[in-house]
């Protein structure tokens, strides 16, 4: 309980540290001057247990003092009182340094796990975390690494020298496809700049030389929307995308790719629904990734590859990825379209 032997006065006029006018402690303890605290009126609709997680973490950020040792567990205590609101929160980096007492490697471990959720207001909410949950359902077969062989193969093969890697990412195919000079530009897209960010860290695009960044863009783009920059490249590739996509947006990216931008190859690799039942740690009836919109079969990846084909005069064919069940096929499946 408060009481004048136990909390500490505070001497009346402007906090130093944050140059903070201090205001009246409490009408009931005159003599205990002044101190930097603010009355906060909250309006709205929410539920109370709403308010109080959002409040037992903005409080002590509010407040940027943590009045005991300050360790890994508080990590575990900001991610759980944060769920459902932080991942989003425009100022959740800052939360987090504050919250945890701007100790940089908790603060750098706490950002790694939040989750951040799809916002359609506001693109750059991807979440970086949700990838480590698919890599870790393909852990054992190591299939990213196989989708990146496969792909870098299928462009060898085409001959292509100008590349457009769509839906880029963090960059791992662009780190592959930079080491290799036959490919003359490269250019990754991705709706995220954020992701974009983590590429250009990635590739090192502070240290390359005039010639080598001159092979490189990186550019922020939406893959559902006409872009004249993406337009006469030879090869485009859509790696472990299409499954990103609304259903009921994949027409305008299907056009906006092979109509629009009409390179001579696109590359297109997603998940075979019927080969998840192989992977030990994915729960039977879900999909590899929680921002997966859905996941096809062959049969249905194949009807609707024949369909672009042929709408957008292409050829197409059909190649495997990663070890082949004699039932279910590949884990990883993909289409290559020449025109």
């Amino acid at each position: 309980m408060l009481n004048r032997e136990n909390v500490r006065p505070v001497v009346p006029g402007i906090n130093t540290r944050t140059g903070q006018a201090f205001g009246p402690l409490d009408a009931m303890f005159p003599a205990w001057g002044d101190a930097p605290y603010q009355t906060v009126t909250l309006a709205g609709e929410v539920r109370l247990r709403d308010l109080l997680s959002h409040l037992y973490v903005l409080i002590p950020v509010l407040d940027d003092q943590k009045h005991y040792w300050v360790s890994a567990p508080e990590i575990e205590k900001l991610l759980k009182r944060g769920e459902g609101w932080l991942p989003a929160h425009p100022e959740r980096e800052l939360i987090a340094r504050r919250y945890l007492a701007r100790q940089p490697n908790l603060t750098r471990e706490a950002l790694r796990q939040l989750v951040v959720e799809e916002d359609a207001a506001d693109p750059d909410a991807r979440d970086v975390a949700r990838d480590a949950e698919e890599a870790v359902v393909e852990e054992r077969i190591s299939l990213h690494d196989q989708r990146i062989g496969a792909v870098m193969s299928a462009l060898r093969a085409s001959g292509a020298r100008r590349v457009l890697d769509l839906g880029c990412g963090e960059g791992r195919l662009l780190s592959e496809l930079v080491k290799d000079h036959a490919f003359t530009e490269i250019v990754g897209v991705d709706v995220s700049a954020r992701s974009l960010e983590i590429a250009a860290r990635r590739l090192k695009v502070q240290r390359m030389n005039e010639r080598q960044a001159e092979r490189l863009r990186l550019i922020q783009g939406a893959l559902t929307y006409r872009d004249d920059r993406l337009v006469g490249f030879d090869a485009a590739v859509l790696m472990e995308v299409i499954e990103h996509v609304e259903p009921g947006r994949l027409p305008a990216l299907e056009r906006a790719v092979f109509e629009f931008a009409y390179p001579s190859h696109v590359l297109v690799t997603t998940p075979n629904a019927e080969y998840n039942g192989l992977f030990e740690t994915l729960p039977a009836g879900r999909l590899r990734h929680r921002d997966h919109r859905f996941e096809w079969t062959r049969p249905e990846f194949a009807a609707w590859a024949g369909r672009i084909a042929e709408r957008f005069g292409y050829s197409v064919r059909h190649l495997p990825i990663g070890p082949e069940d004699p039932h279910l096929g590949s884990p990883t499946q993909m289409a290559v379209f020449s025109r």
